[in-house]
């Protein structure tokens, strides 16, 4: 079954997931994968700040679906809420696989807290 992806407007990051990235078992390691959602997600956690951010928690992070070489993995992620000096980021992980029938899954699905911080490290409020 083929799923839609979401709005261009929130695509953060779009790569091919390569033999560098697998497992032992052959599948791409999933820690690559939330370090890619983790990139993905301060996108717009900076240019809602304004700045600096760092990740502070994971409040969700599901596994859906393998990923396999050659997928190209799209990453889709807004800010939801936004706080005093923290933003709450979603993030979607879509795949598209054989190009040449594509077919788009939904592989994972994140929700990170990123905090806004000056030169040295201190929460700052959000811009």
């Amino acid at each position: 079954m083929t799923e839609k992806l979401p709005p261009a407007k929130h695509l953060q990051i779009r790569l091919p997931a390569t033999p560098d990235h697998t497992n032992a078992g052959g599948d791409i390691f999933g820690g690559w994968i939330m370090a890619q959602v983790d990139i993905g997600g301060s996108v717009p956690a900076v240019q809602c700040s304004k700045g600096r951010v760092v990740t502070v928690a994971v409040n969700r992070f599901v596994f859906i679906k393998p990923v396999f070489v050659g997928d190209m993995i799209n990453i889709f992620a807004w800010v939801k809420k936004v706080g005093t000096t923290s933003m709450t980021v979603d993030v979607e992980v879509f795949v598209e696989r054989n190009p040449e029938a594509v077919t788009t899954l939904k592989v994972a699905e994140a929700q990170l807290i990123y905090v806004a911080v000056d030169d040295e490290g201190n929460p700052r409020p959000v811009k």
